[in-house]
């Protein structure tokens, strides 16, 4: 049995952002707003129903950070199947695991009869959102990963797929849709100092202010308390939000304390300013020491001294901006090294 892939997960994290996407509100700009095709018109956004995607778990494995929808099309019911990889490792085979899952979705539809005999199984779209450093050059489709055969076997070739979000990536290149909670979410994980980030809060506080917005409001303060806040401010201790009005209350109150300490954490100017001065300068020994300071800076020097032997194997100065971005996600020396050995190793 192959050895589970390194990343550096944290299950708060995926909580945090099932907690989010358990919300109609946060489905219903997410399709709006980034899934293509004229389709989207004869969806009746209206009927979203979150499914229950315990199934995998029994028959597969954990797969607790799924989310699955269903939403009328047209007289149908189609099935949105959305995957939350919240990791900054990349899954080479995810167009692998995308028709196991959505075979383990249709024999539970059958079971539970809501399929009957004569009927025709529902479409589904499987969305893998992505919010890793580096991005994702993963296959979207199955058969560039299938070996070309003798031609009598091409009709029975699994034909199979998954609709990408990387969301840092969506962000950095603008000209995103306007008044979107997905948009906002994108442009949070991709901020880079604690004046953007209220920036982008502050609106998100106004767009949900209604009553009936109240459990997303403190999904969103969850959010903030669990993942946020923690990993730009590591060993730092916040309190339980209730909603994103306290949130932003905390971060306004403590913006020149945070970003000194995120400074001298490497976790806002530190790493940054420093890769980026050596990758315009052209010396990846510049930027490897750099990243050996930080790497001290966080994790102490045992895993920095681990670290320069494997920093040593990567020449490509936009692999060690990546690392960089890496370097900011993970939450401990462990984590880090094993996604050091996967970059090492590429």
């Amino acid at each position: 049995m192959s050895e589970p892939q390194p990343n550096c997960r944290d299950p708060s994290h995926d909580g945090s952002y099932k907690l989010l996407y358990s919300h109609a509100a946060m489905v219903r700009d997410l399709l709006r707003g980034f899934i293509p095709g004229e389709w989207l018109a004869q969806l009746d956004l209206g009927t979203l129903e979150q499914q229950s995607s315990s199934y995998v778990s029994d028959d597969l494995r954990d797969r607790a950070d799924d989310i699955i929808w269903r939403v009328r099309w047209g007289r149908e019911w189609l099935y949105i199947y959305v995957l939350l990889e919240f990791q900054s490792s990349i899954d080479h085979w995810m167009a692998v695991r995308i028709p196991t899952y959505i075979g383990l979705l249709y024999q539970d539809l059958i079971r539970a009869e809501t399929v009957k005999v004569d009927d025709q199984l529902p479409p589904v779209l499987p969305v893998v959102l992505y919010n890793g450093a580096s991005p994702w050059n993963a296959e979207t489709s199955l058969e560039p990963l299938v070996a070309q055969g003798p031609r009598i076997l091409r009709p029975f070739c699994l034909q199979s797929g998954y609709l990408l979000l990387d969301e840092r990536r969506i962000a950095e290149k603008g000209n995103l849709p306007t008044r979107n909670l997905c948009t906002a979410l994108f442009q949070l994980e991709a901020s880079r100092g604690v004046k953007q980030a209220l920036a982008i809060l502050q609106p998100l506080i106004a767009w949900l202010s209604a009553p009936e917005h109240v459990s997303l409001r403190r999904a969103f303060a969850q959010w903030f308390a669990r993942v946020f806040l923690p990993r730009r401010l590591p060993g730092a201790q916040f309190p339980s939000f209730n909603d994103l009005a306290e949130v932003y209350t905390m971060i306004a109150d403590n913006v020149d304390s945070w970003a000194d300490q995120w400074e001298q954490q490497g976790i806002e100017k530190g790493i940054e300013k420093g890769i980026e001065k050596g990758i315009e300068k052209g010396i990846p020994t510049g930027t490897r020491r750099v990243l050996v300071r930080q790497i001290h800076r966080r994790f102490g020097e045992g895993a920095a001294e681990q670290s320069k032997p494997l920093l040593e194997q990567i020449a490509e100065a936009q692999r060690l901006e990546d690392l960089a971005e890496e370097l900011l996600l993970c939450t401990d020396a462990e984590a880090w090294l094993v996604a050091l050995h996967t970059a090492a190793e590429q």
